[in-house]
């Protein structure tokens, strides 16, 4: 059994780990840090908590000292200092911001603009996607979780990629976030007058998982993959959406695509390839861990469009951190993420 901690608890993502994390089997107690809700019971800022959790938010300096494995959920640029006081401690700390994602510091620097003011500490880092890195997060001790734009496009597009099916020419990725992807804090482009009844691009070109996203697919095709990448907000509180077109090297059935798809991910406990004659929908895999794939062959443009969806706070956040955690302690991968989607 172990004790969990958690920097920056009340945030969208840190209340998801809470709400993940209390029927873990696995977790014997949960300490919260909050700098802005310090002493607060947790019941006080989410009332779905009352009666179920008696959590006091304490501060950071306990988190770390009495945690054995340390979430950290702060904005870009909070997370090395706790990071490396839980290295040297010998505990696990497993970021949810983008601190040690990138693996080129220069790529930081430019969507980021920050440096790695500790670059031993980020050689140590592993990637927490563990349909890419599982075996690399067995012996983990700082992991980075994912975005949730990079998670859901990048398996979205990994079997295309491995297996040669993919050609050269620029993939587009286009995606679709609800808005709890912002974070709780107050903005005017995610205040509900201006995003209800509407979805729109943004960040076109500039948005900061675009480098994730080309880390990735490098990493899976051996080179450098050219790729197009819009983000769209729309006004569902969580859930994501990626259709992705990728040009074909050559002409190939649907069927085979499928099984490629199919055979790709037959032993991944939480992506699930959809038979032929169904599309994805965010609506099947709310609450859970699962994401789902459809892929489809417009025969005609040569193209494969592929179709992966995901909620962005749970397989795209807190229920993948939960995922690489299980691994790196040795525990079922599945375990506390078994939560089957609402039918509605």
């Amino acid at each position: 059994m172990i004790r969990i901690g958690i920097i920056g608890a009340t945030g969208y993502v840190g209340v998801e780990l809470i709400r993940l994390l209390h029927g873990h089997p696995q977790v014997s107690g949960i300490i919260a840090g909050s700098v802005s809700h310090e002493a607060k019971s947790l019941s006080e800022i989410y009332p779905n908590f009352a009666s179920v959790s008696d959590l006091v938010l304490g501060d950071i300096d306990t988190v770390l000292r009495d945690s054995d494995v340390i979430f950290a959920s702060v904005p870009h640029g909070l997370s090395e200092a706790p990071a490396r006081r839980a290295f040297d401690s010998g505990k696990l700390f497993i970021d949810l911001g983008a601190d040690f994602r990138l693996e080129d510091e220069s790529m930081y620097a430019a969507y980021y603009h920050g440096s790695f003011k500790d670059p031993a500490l980020h050689s140590k880092a592993v990637y927490g996607l563990p349909e890419l890195n599982r075996e690399r997060l067995k012996a983990a001790r700082i992991i980075a979780n994912p975005g949730c734009y990079p998670t859901c496009s990048s398996l979205g597009l990994f079997p295309a990629l491995r297996s040669g099916i993919a050609g050269e020419g620029s993939i587009m990725i286009d995606a679709l976030s609800g808005l709890s992807g912002a974070g709780r804090s107050l903005t005017l482009d995610t205040h509900f007058v201006e995003c209800d009844e509407a979805v729109a691009p943004y960040k076109v070109t500039t948005h900061r998982h675009r480098p994730e996203i080309a880390q990735n697919l490098a990493a899976m095709a051996g080179r450098p993959v050219p790729f197009a990448f819009v983000p769209h907000l729309v006004p569902m509180s969580r859930g994501m959406l990626c259709t992705s077109y990728v040009p074909l090297v050559r002409p190939v059935g649907e069927d085979v695509v499928r099984e490629i798809f199919a055979t790709f991910y037959k032993d991944e406990p939480f992506v699930r390839v959809r038979p032929a004659g169904e599309t994805v929908s965010s609506r099947w895999v709310r609450y859970s861990n699962y994401c789902d794939i459809s892929v489809h062959v417009d025969a005609e443009a040569n193209t494969l469009i592929v179709a992966s969806a995901l909620d962005n706070m749970v397989k795209g956040a807190a229920g993948q951190a939960i995922q690489s955690m299980n691994i790196a302690c040795g525990f079922g991968e599945a375990e506390g993420l078994t939560q089957v989607p609402p039918a509605f």
